[in-house]
């Protein structure tokens, strides 16, 4: 395998899943997506956590953590600094909804090089813009990272200009709740409010670190519903995953933002 395609499925180095995965099928799954530096997997013990409240959100057997913490290993062999992303999918089954309690999961972990942008968003910030598509809600499943993204898919379709570095989204009532691929987090007058996720969205690992930092160094943080009003009202905006870390907002539709230091705080916590 080539660093641009780093591929293992149940440990075995492989670019092959039965068809009849329900993954493929139905969307019937999980995963995470984070960064390996120096050949280890970041922030680790948050990431695997995650993983399994989500697999237990479906009732799906989580793979080990030791397990795939050695299998991510093997990818920082090849090359130190990748993205990899971790995948369960309830493996195969007859075809219909209903599945057997007890099955076999599959895993899938893929790994190639990080964004070459990633650095120069970070320091210079982004440009985003309002999507159409609106949110479904489902609190049944708000906040995991399931394998139906479907929504982001179409939404990520809207664009295609290279300059534009993320699209916010908003729910069926409107209710802002976070980029295509990242959470976000307005400042207004030093404190920090952030989507509230109960009706849709993701709440990652990224957010919770936020979250913890402002806590840890006394900033309040205001975790809510959140109206465009609130954006534009905003003295800054910034975006924030595991693969990104946090991007500043420096434009959403007309309204620009100058790099702020609340984001670079938070940059610099995170960092440290």
């Amino acid at each position: 395998m080539s660093t641009g395609s780093l591929i293992l499925v149940n440990g075995m180095e492989s670019q092959c899943v039965p068809a009849t995965d329900r993954g493929l099928a139905y969307g019937d799954g999980v995963f995470r997506t984070l960064l390996l530096r120096d050949g280890m997997p970041q922030h680790w013990e948050r990431q695997y956590r995650k993983l399994a409240q989500d697999c237990a959100v479906l009732n799906l057997e989580c793979p080990d953590a030791e397990l795939l913490s050695i299998e991510l290993q093997r990818f920082g062999e090849r090359a130190p600094h990748l993205v990899a992303k971790i995948i369960v999918t309830r493996g195969s089954g007859e075809r219909g909804y209903r599945y057997e309690s007890g099955g076999s999961t599959n895993r899938i972990l893929i790994a190639g090089p990080p964004p070459p942008d990633r650095e120069r968003r970070s320091a210079e910030g982004v440009r985003v813009r309002r999507c159409r598509l609106k949110l479904a809600h489902q609190p049944a499943l708000a906040g995991i990272k399931h394998l139906n993204r479907l929504e982001n898919v179409v939404a990520r379709s809207e664009w295609q200009d290279a300059q534009i570095g993320e699209g916010v989204l908003s729910d069926v009532e409107g209710w802002v709740i976070g980029g295509t691929m990242t959470n976000i987090f307005a400042v207004r007058d030093g404190a920090l409010v952030t989507p509230a996720l109960g009706e849709c969205g993701v709440a990652g690992v990224t957010r919770e670190r936020v979250l913890e930092a402002a806590q840890l160094h006394a900033v309040m943080c205001q975790v809510r519903k959140v109206s465009w009003g609130d954006l534009m009202a905003a003295d800054e905006l910034f975006l924030v995953n595991s693969v990104a870390g946090v991007w500043p907002v420096r434009q959403l539709e007309e309204r620009t933002w100058p790099l702020g230091p609340i984001s670079r705080s938070i940059q610099a916590w995170l960092d440290t």
